[in-house]
């Protein structure tokens, strides 16, 4: 791979930086949660440009399905006869990548006045280069060669032609096999920051390695996602980041290296295969000729290190450290930047993508929207106004009652059904409606909280609230009382992409010693919309240690 460029060529960059753009592409789609996990289903591939003050100048995307139908994908992936095989194209991925370009130019961007790229994919799927691949990739800008397309040039490149992808779930043996070798699922999570995740990348890696055994001898390369794309731009491999790296259940989360013990139990010889890791902030060097000569970008423009989707919304969402998000959405997300981690069985520990010394954690709620959906159904006559007014007309703690709402399998805690217990603890079989509406969203906040705090959270400077709830102020008012922490609302529609673009600003200069946040600072800040109750510390915290044990007590339940 080609060597990162010296300091000198670092300030070099800096003085023009600041009037140029910077580019993102992203193989990423909407989010949301199907079995048991919360799963990127790969749509589209997205570009957003930005100029030296952090606006927005240019963004397109190209749809899988609609714009490529020739891959037949739904949803932009193959389900498999088994139910829990998904995989997705590789050439449909870089065929995309040439249209999108082509939609660039057409449009009329000014592609001479990009500086440095970066982008994102979603995590965990995986791209397999077959022996020669890379030669074939180093010489994209032959001059006979000019004139077709990236699929064209690379469709004998690949080992396996459709990559496993994030939503497959067909390797729980494999799961099995690296958990034991580790010394169990909570050995696992802290050395890689997770237990054993079917859509883990080792995973698959040790699946294609014993039931495609011939596939695997003939493959020189293993990328990411987001390695696979850097690559074609590189016209070399790329390196995996740390960040997109750590979510493998392969790398050492703590050293920012790969685990021998997580490599010889998933395939020996793995590392020569994966490469080295570098930094989520480092130049990977100039973009290669091939995109020079065809499509006009400067031969000074530089390739950042390319991320997974999850960080690079970190990134995009501008998080600092004590912060947390909360995503209200079909799903709840909730992202946290930790300076010190405690991986646990549920919930994710990733490198920090913009901060090489933290860390960044993900936890995924099944029961989100759809479940305040039916209990404003249920108890306030299907108006939104109604269930607000609950929430405004019943007291902090809701007189001791707490409830658990799982209309469906949650992921954290991995429990389901309805469970109340009033203030002496007791199970009851019901509320009245306005301590329903309030049970329902103090239990949601309290277990965002919980499990948060057990992944190492603790300071809490802000939390940044987005999804479709973040509009509804009664909510958010609940959320900044529950966690004892003001709330602001941003506009992140484009939290990935966005995210990939500020990554490629702060990359010209990271080298240099300059921060992220100094990159940042004259981008728009969040909006304050809710500060805690004087009494919220009093209320709550007494409250969340109840919620601890009565979760405990559910999951005890189901057990049994």
């Amino acid at each position: 791979m080609r060597a990162q460029t010296e300091k000198k060529e670092v300030a070099e960059r800096d003085q023009v930086a600041p009037s140029r753009d910077c580019f993102s592409t992203a193989l990423f789609g909407p989010r949301r949660c199907c079995g048991s996990h919360c799963v990127c289903v790969c749509v589209c591939l997205k570009v957003v440009v930005i100029d030296g003050n952090m606006e927005v100048v240019h963004q397109s995307n190209v749809q899988f399905d609609s714009e490529l139908p020739e891959f037949r994908t739904v949803g932009g992936v193959h389900l498999h006869d088994d139910r829990l095989t998904v995989t997705s194209p590789v050439l449909m991925w870089v065929k995309a990548l040439n249209l999108l370009l082509d939609k660039m130019k057409r449009g009329g961007l000014d592609l001479t006045r990009v500086s440095a790229l970066s982008g994102s994919g979603q995590q965990h799927g995986s791209v397999y280069w077959r022996r020669g691949a890379r030669e074939t990739l180093t010489r994209l800008d032959q001059d006979q060669d000019l004139d077709l397309d990236l699929h064209q040039l690379l469709q004998d490149c690949f080992s396996v032609s459709d990559s496993p992808v994030w939503m497959d779930s067909s390797s729980q043996r494999q799961c099995d096999a690296l958990q034991e070798a580790a010394g169990g699922a909570e050995r696992l999570s802290h050395i890689t920051g997770s237990r054993a995740y079917e859509r883990f990348t080792g995973n698959q890696i040790m699946k294609l390695r014993q039931t495609r055994a011939e596939e695997f001898q003939d493959t020189e390369r293993i990328s990411l996602v987001s390695s696979f794309a850097a690559s074609l731009f590189l016209g070399d491999y790329a390196a995996i980041d740390h960040s997109d790296g750590s979510g493998m259940n392969l790398m050492d989360i703590n050293t920012r290296s790969w685990s021998e013990i997580c490599l010889e139990a998933v395939a020996p010889g793995l590392a020569r295969l994966l490469g080295t890791p570098l930094p989520s902030t480092s130049v990977l060097g100039p973009i290669s000729s091939y995109f020079v000569r065809r499509y006009g970008f400067s031969p000074r423009c530089q390739v950042v290190t390319f991320t997974g989707d999850n960080p690079a919304s970190l990134a995009g969402m501008r998080l600092k450290p004590g912060d947390v998000t909360v995503s209200l959405g079909t799903s709840d997300t909730v992202f946290l930047w930790l300076q010190q981690p405690r991986p646990a069985l549920e919930g994710h520990v990733f490198c920090n993508p913009v901060d090489g010394q933290a860390y960044m954690a993900l936890l995924c709620f099944k029961n989100g929207s759809l479940t305040r959906e039916r209990v404003r159904n249920q108890f306030a006559g299907g108006s939104w106004e109604l269930f607000s007014a609950a929430l405004k007309d019943t007291p902090l703690g809701n007189h001791g009652n707490i409830g658990f709402y799982f209309d469906t399998m949650e992921i954290t805690p991995p429990a389901v059904g309805v469970h109340r217990f009033d203030r002496d603890d007791a199970e009851v079989s019901s509320f009245g409606p306005q301590v329903e509406v309030r049970a329902l969203v103090e239990g949601q906040f309290l277990s965002r909280r919980l499990h948060a705090e057990r992944l190492g959270f603790s300071a809490r400077s802000r939390v940044v609230a987005t999804g479709g709830a973040s509009s509804n102020k009664e909510i958010l008012q609940v959320l900044s009382d529950v966690f004892n922490t003001p709330v602001f609302t941003m506009d992140l529609s484009n939290s990935a992409c966005l995210g990939s673009a500020y990554r490629a600003v702060h990359g010209l200069v990271a080298e240099s010693g300059v921060s992220f946040f100094d990159v940042m600072k004259n981008s728009p800040e969040p909006q304050l919309v809710a500060s805690p109750h004087p009494a919220a510390q009093e209320v709550y915290a007494p409250m969340l240690q109840r919620f601890a044990r009565l979760e405990e007590r559910v999951l005890q339940q189901r057990r049994t």
